[in-house]
């Protein structure tokens, strides 16, 4: 490939932004279209909101809100564009444009680099846990002579600045709230009464230059994500005799939030042995997202898939947690091992090739319940460093039951990636999970090997619960 740091002549990237009132489409449809490469955009509604931000038939899209998109599976963007609220930033090539750069084997990612300036950074939202000691390590202040925009000061090696906030970022978003439509005495209110979390939205000031050159809002969408508690899970169930052992139930929460609940989950069940819980909420089936459609709609998709089915759930603690942000959790979960494998079929040099993945070491998924004593376990780390180990394992305790030993590197707390989390967060993770505990482990030399290979670690490695899914073709915007 060719690598390109702007658009070469004729060729015209162009940025379609789309904002939808609410209950109002985008209108238009995504599409794979056999023998043509891409995701087509096709059906673009006469004055819609779609054509009104700049989209034509044809178009082939290359970005969804700042991230490149034209290697991932459909079913992939498809979601990234349905969970990302009501304003999209869509970069396009038109389809001749499209395929003459293929062609003539133009980098389409280093195209869009250059379309956005190669010093342009993504933001970044960072979840900051306050500390005892220090605090959130975090002051915000307005810039001077600038009304509604605010730069961060952090504390060196605080939790702010762990979290990913830099000295002199600008602050974009707080808890929801867009910065710019608040008081220096409202934020200062909101970090006071935030408790012991903070999310914020910030990027340094260079990087926000380029968004305003080209008039783009910045959006969480956008984000590159750093310390992010509370990730959903992915539970493949096949079918027993008595069914999946659930119940779907469409639920009003306090707030007046529509959410879908996973209720009344049978002992020893597939869904309770695949780690589901009573209140869980249900986001996607078969990595569709679900989430604005109707209960009826997402029964309709449970009994047509047959004897199996994939559901991505998140616990109560984590859908109350993006509730609060006015964000969906799916924003920011992307299915890594299934894009690098399938990488790896053209791009041998990028890792393990599927057939070698077998001589791989294999992860552990221990599931367990708390002792009198405790989960029979203590965690280490290397000082100042992220990354947690297991300590040490009691003898005849439920983690060693559970198949836990001195040494494991850990992967997942009940479903959440720690291996960048520092020690205090992942015991916290351990604690917020009350009486139950899915711990995802490697021992420390297989975790170097699978580190080596460019596979992510995930449960999808356990020889048991390896499915091969197959993408959808057509997605309906």
């Amino acid at each position: 490939m060719k690598e390109n740091a702007a658009p070469a002549p004729g060729l015209e990237l162009r940025l379609c932004v789309l904002k939808r009132e609410k209950g109002e489409s985008f209108g238009f449809h995504l599409r794979i279209e056999k023998g043509c490469r891409g995701h087509v955009i096709r059906q673009v509604e006469p004055w819609g909101v779609a054509e009104r931000g700049g989209l034509r038939d044809g178009d082939r899209l290359l970005e969804v809100n700042e991230n490149f998109v034209d290697d991932f599976e459909h079913i992939e963007v498809a979601q990234r564009i349905q969970v990302g609220g009501a304003q999209l930033c869509l970069l396009v090539l038109g389809g001749e444009e499209y395929d003459q750069a293929v062609s003539d084997g133009l980098d389409l990612r280093a195209l869009t680099r250059g379309h956005r300036g190669q010093d342009c950074a993504r933001p970044r939202l960072c979840h900051i846990t306050r500390d005892h000691s220090a605090g959130m390590g975090i002051s915000i202040v307005t810039v001077e002579g600038e009304k509604g925009r605010y730069s961060v000061s952090t504390v060196a090696g605080g939790p702010a600045e762990r979290a990913g906030v830099q000295r002199g970022d600008h602050l974009v978003w707080i808890n929801g709230a867009i910065a710019s439509d608040l008081t220096q005495t409202a934020i200062n209110k909101m970090v006071k009464k935030c408790g012991n979390h903070l999310t914020v939205l910030v990027i340094d000031s260079e990087s926000e230059k380029s968004y305003a050159r080209r008039r783009m809002a910045i959006l969480p969408a956008m984000a590159g994500t750093h310390n992010l508690p509370h990730r959903p899970q992915r539970l493949h169930l096949v079918q027993g005799p008595e069914g999946y052992g659930f119940l779907l139930r469409q639920e009003k929460s306090a707030a007046g939030r529509i959410d879908h609940r996973l209720r009344e989950v049978d002992a020893d069940s597939p869904a309770e042995k695949a780690g589901m819980r009573d209140g869980d909420a249900l986001l996607a089936v078969n990595r569709e997202a679900v989430e604005s459609l109707e209960h009826d709609d997402i029964v309709h998709r449970i009994r047509h898939s047959g004897q199996q089915v994939t559901l991505t759930i998140i616990h109560t603690q984590g859908r109350d947690f993006f509730a609060q942000l006015g964000l969906s959790p799916l924003l920011f979960y992307e299915e890594h091992l299934h894009k690098i494998v399938q990488k790896n079929t053209t791009a041998p040099s990028a890792g393990p090739p599927k057939e070698a993945q077998a001589d791989l070491p294999c992860p552990r998924l221990c599931v367990f319940e708390r002792g009198p004593t405790g989960f029979g376990f203590h965690l280490g780390c290397i000082q100042q460093e992220p990354g947690t180990f297991i300590g040490q394992v009691a003898v005849g305790g439920p983690g060693q039951k559970a198949g836990l030993f001195q040494g494991d590197v850990v992967v997942e707390v009940n479903g959440q990636n720690v291996e960048e989390e520092y020690l205090e967060d992942v015991v916290l993770l351990v604690k917020e999970g009350g009486w139950s505990l899915r711990m995802l482990v490697v021992d420390r030399p297989g975790y170097k090997r699978l580190k080596q290979s460019g596979i992510p670690i995930t449960p999808s490695l356990i020889p048991h619960c390896t499915k091969v899914e197959e993408t959808v073709d057509i997605s309906v915007m």
